[in-house]
């Protein structure tokens, strides 16, 4: 805890004082402190640290992807239902260079490829990210045929209802899930935003399928996402996010780079590529958080990168991840929260199994990490976020 108690009422009046982050019209998320009581604003190690946004935003993960096939419509359709402020694809190419919506490039976990009789001598072995992986591949498929193919529930051990959905529905295109952002905006009032991932931009870049210039034309090409709705690009690599940025620059107000970090001992891809020793734990020191501010908007980190657990699974002090970033007016949206038993620590899981939803371990999870200061969260069950964040008390 930091000792001096004029550091932190200068703190409260940094973070009171700070921008506005645009987001479509009258939809504006407000960049400042919380609550300015007697409290002094506690740092790392107190009980809670003040969010750079007022407004917490409840991001549907590959949509409402506990409840429905992941990176399908009908997954965005009821993460919108269920409260998500934004919907998330993941984006990946075609052969014909159309972005779609997977998680990954190998697609035999999340479509019924390997059932479909003529698609069997597309199975390959590839390397991706330094990766050997044997399946079938996006970009050895055109979008027409990659529309012959129906989605499946990629963990249906521990989400068995979701596979009564399986073949139900097609894989979207990015243009068709701005076009259901922009109809249910219409429809319920309230604009949805866009958190759309570029999926393995070093590798797709290598087969000659570049996905920053298919990204930035496919959103301007739209209205809704032109100039209408908050669009986050995220990257777990760091030269794309650099690259989007100086061919945008800051002409683009409603487009938001989302620096994404995974566990502290990993590295993004670029980095391994380019021989750079720096780990994502690496990154999240504050100077690397200002640099991070001269491309970026925000961070993605793996959640356990803000709040880690000991032994026993029970929540141990916050990192400065958060006061980090938000002193390089970075906004902090971690991932992934989940509503599984199998997902939870111990101390959160309730009687049952792995599979077991815990809709009330979920919420106590995402209020310890709302406590710690986040601007928003991805969460595979956007009901269930919307009610922690609505029943939040800082």
């Amino acid at each position: 805890m930091h000792p001096q108690s004029a550091f932190r009422a200068s703190l409260r009046r940094f973070l009171h004082l700070s921008a506005v982050l645009p987001l479509a019209a009258g939809c504006a998320i407000t960049l400042s402190a919380c609550s300015d009581d007697e409290k002094e604003d506690p740092l790392p190690g107190d009980e809670s640290v003040p969010a750079l946004a007022e407004k917490r935003l409840v991001v549907g993960h590959r949509g409402a992807s506990a409840l429905r096939p992941e990176h399908t419509l009908a997954s965005y359709q009821k993460a919108i239902e269920d409260g998500a402020d934004v919907i998330e694809p993941d984006l990946v190419a075609t052969k014909d260079g159309f972005l779609v919506c997977r998680h990954e490039n190998e697609i035999s976990g999340t479509t019924n490829v390997k059932d479909v009789a003529k698609f069997a001598d597309r199975k390959t072995t590839k390397i991706v990210d330094g990766v050997s992986l044997e399946g079938w591949f996006t970009e050895d498929f055109t979008l027409a045929e990659i529309k012959e193919l129906k989605a499946r529930e990629r963990i249906p051990q521990t989400r068995p209802d979701n596979t009564k959905y399986n073949d139900q529905f097609e894989i979207p295109t990015l243009a068709e899930v701005i076009a259901l952002a922009k109809s249910m905006s219409a429809s319920t009032g309230r604009t949805i935003h866009i958190y759309p991932e570029t999926k393995h931009p070093t590798y797709f870049q290598s087969v000659g399928l570049p996905l920053e210039d298919r990204l930035i034309t496919a959103l301007k090409s739209d209205p809704f996402t032109a100039s209408q709705a908050t669009v986050f690009i995220q990257s777990f690599e760091v030269a794309n996010l650099k690259a989007i940025r100086a061919t945008i620059g800051k002409t683009q107000a409603n487009w938001k780079l989302v620096q994404l970090m995974d566990a502290v001992d990993k590295k993004p891809y670029d980095f391994v590529v380019a021989n750079d020793p720096r780990t994502y734990g690496d990154m999240a020191s504050a100077d690397q958080m200002k640099e991070i501010a001269t491309y970026a908007d925000g961070v993605g980190p793996y959640k356990l990168n803000i709040i880690n657990v000991d032994s026993a699974g029970n929540f141990q002090k916050p990192s400065e991840l958060v006061p980090n970033a938000h002193a390089a007016k970075l906004l902090v949206h971690p991932f992934t929260f989940r509503p599984e038993n199998a997902f939870l620590t111990a101390p959160l899981k309730t009687t049952g199994t792995d599979s077991t939803r815990n809709p009330a371990g979920l919420v106590t999870e995402l209020q310890t990490y709302l406590k710690a200061g986040i601007d928003g969260f991805f969460t595979d069950d956007p009901a269930v976020g919307r009610q922690a964040v609505d029943t939040y008390k800082p």
